[in-house]
C-alpha cells in the first residue's frame, strides 16, 4: 500500500505511512516526524516515491526507509547493555535516513556514520542536515558523521576506550544493491547486531532482494531473504 502514503506535508506523509502499516512502532513514527523530508528531497518531498539526487544516486521512497528502520529497530535503540548504539548507513546519499537513524540512537553517545563513495554526496548529506537546528547540533556534537569510503568494505570509526568490539556496528543499513553479502560487513557487526542489505541475488542478474542479516550473542550469523526491490548498485563511483 506504499503508493497511498504520499501527503501534502511531512506530518501527513508520516501519518499515512503509519495508517498503512508501513511504520509500525510509535518510536519510529516520532523519529520520522522530527525530520522534514523537504530538507533532503530535491522535489515533491512528501511523495512516497524515490527521486534522483545526482551522481547516479537516489533518495529512496519513504516507505522503504520506514521498512528498513522497522527491521533494524532492536539494534538501533539504547539499552542497558548498549547505551550508545553505533550505526553505519552505507550509501547515505541525501542524508535523510541518516538523520532519522540519529533520532533513534539516543543522546548518551549514540553515533550514526553516513558513508558515501563520492565526496559530493558526502557533502550533500552534511549540507542537507545542516538545514535544521537539530541537524546542525547532531553534526557539531558528533552524533552524526559523514565519511567517504568503499561501502563494500564497511567502515571503522573508533573512539578512545572502546571495548573488544572496537569500531564495530550494532546496525548496518545498506542503501544500494550489493553483488553479495560482503564478509567485511558481517565481520563489522557487533554481537548481537543486524544488517539490512539489498542484494543482486538473481542468477539471471535481473532481480534484487533485501536480506536481513542477524548476528547473535554467540556470534552465529543468520540470513533471511525478505522481499524484492530495485536499488542502484553498490559499487565504484561513476566514471567522469
Amino acid at each position: 500500500m506504499a503508493w497511498y502514503s504520499s501527503g501534502g506535508s511531512n506530518a501527513e506523509l508520516v501519518e499515512n505511512l503509519w495508517r498503512n502499516g508501513l511504520i509500525k512502532e510509535e518510536r519510529v513514527k516520532e523519529a520520522f516526524l522530527k525530520v522534514d523530508r523537504a530538507h533532503y528531497a530535491p522535489t515533491s518531498p512528501y511523495s512516497d516515491s524515490p527521486q534522483p539526487i545526482g551522481h547516479a544516486a537516489t533518495i529512496s521512497a519513504p516507505h522503504m526507509h520506514a521498512t528498513a528502520i522497522e527491521h533494524l529497530l532492536p539494534s538501533l535503540l539504547p539499552s542497558p547493555s548498549r547505551p550508545a548504539p553505533r550505526v553505519l548507513d552505507i550509501g547515505s546519499g541525501s542524508g535523510y535516513l541518516t538523520h532519522v537513524l540519529a533520532e533513534l540512537v539516543g543522546s548518551e553517545g549514540g553515533t550514526v556514520v553516513g558513508l558515501e563513495h563520492i565526496p559530493a554526496l558526502r557533502d550533500l548529506g552534511a549540507r542537507n542536515m545542516a538545514k535544521s537546528a537539530e541537524g546542525r547540533d547532531f553534526l557539531e556534537t558528533g552524533r552524526v558523521r559523514f565519511r567517504v569510503g568503499d561501502g563494500r568494505k564497511g567502515w571503522r570509526e573508533t573512539t578512545m576506550g572502546e571495548d573488544k568490539d572496537e569500531g564495530k556496528w550494532d546496525a548496518i543499513h545498506v542503501g544500494a544493491s550489493a553483488r553479495e553479502i560482503h564478509k567485511e560487513l558481517i565481520d563489522q557487526l557487533r554481537s548481537p547486531g543486524r544488517m539490512f542489505v539489498p542484494v543482486d541475488d538473481d542468477e539471471m542478474g535481473l532481480g534484487q532482494h533485501v536480506w536481513l542479516v542477524q548476528k547473535g550473542e554467540d556470534g552465529e550469523v543468520s540470513k533471511r531473504r525478505l522481499f524484492g526491490v530495485r536499488y542502484v548498485p553498490l559499487g565504484d563511483p561513476p566514471r567522469a
